[in-house]
C-alpha cells in the first residue's frame, strides 16, 4: 500500500563501502530485497535475477540487501556474500552492504520502508528474510511479504505498469 514516503533520497552503502541513495537509479522502479544465503527462500534469487534481466532496459533495478537477523542466515562476509550470489544464482543486479532491518540499529532506509503497510494492511516490521518492497518512480512504496515470490503476478504488473521505458 502506498505511503507518502519516498525512500529515494535515504542514503545507503552499497558493497563497496560507497555511500549511495535509490535516486542514483534515475526513474527507476526499484525492487529492494533483504536477502539471506542460507535461507529456504534463498532459490527466490533466480527469479530476481531474471526480473533484472527481463526488465533492466526498461528501468526496473533489484537490490539485495544481505541480513543476517533471520537466524544468523546471512553470516558471510561481504566477498563471500557477493561470490555466492555470482556463482550460485548469477546474480548480476546490485547487492548493498549488509544491513539490520529491524530493529534500533535498523538501516534508516528499512525505518521508512517500514512504515509501508502490504497488501492485507498489516505494516511494521520486516517479517523474515526476502521481504520485497517496490518503490515506484513517483516514490510511491509497495510491500510483499516473504513468501510471495518475485515472480509473482501482483509484483510483475506493479513493475510492467510503471517501467519508464
Amino acid at each position: 500500500m502506498a505511503t507518502d514516503l519516498d525512500p529515494r533520497s535515504i542514503a545507503f552503502t552499497d558493497a563497496d563501502g560507497a555511500s549511495t541513495t535509490l535516486a542514483d537509479y534515475g526513474d527507476a522502479v526499484i525492487l529492494v530485497v533483504n536477502v539471506a544465503s542460507k535461507c529456504g527462500l534463498t532459490p527466490q534469487y533466480e527469479q530476481l535475477e531474471q526480473l533484472q534481466r527481463t526488465y533492466g532496459d526498461r528501468g526496473l533495478r533489484v537490490i539485495g540487501f544481505p541480513c543476517n537477523q533471520f537466524m544468523g542466515q546471512e553470516p558471510g562476509s561481504m566477498e563471500e556474500i557477493l561470490d555466492y550470489c555470482a556463482t550460485t544464482w548469477g546474480v548480476s543486479f546490485p547487492i548493498a552492504d549488509k544491513v539490520r532491518v529491524n530493529g534500533s540499529q535498523a538501516a534508516p532506509l528499512y525505518k521508512a520502508l517500514k512504515k509501508t503497510k502490504d497488501h492485507a494492511g498489516l505494516g511494521g516490521p520486516v517479517a523474515w528474510n526476502f521481504e520485497k518492497f517496490v518503490i515506484l518512480p513517483s516514490g510511491e512504496v509497495e510491500r510483499f511479504r516473504p513468501k510471495t515470490t518475485p515472480d509473482d503476478p501482483a509484483i510483475v504488473e506493479l513493475i510492467e505498469k510503471h517501467l519508464p521505458r
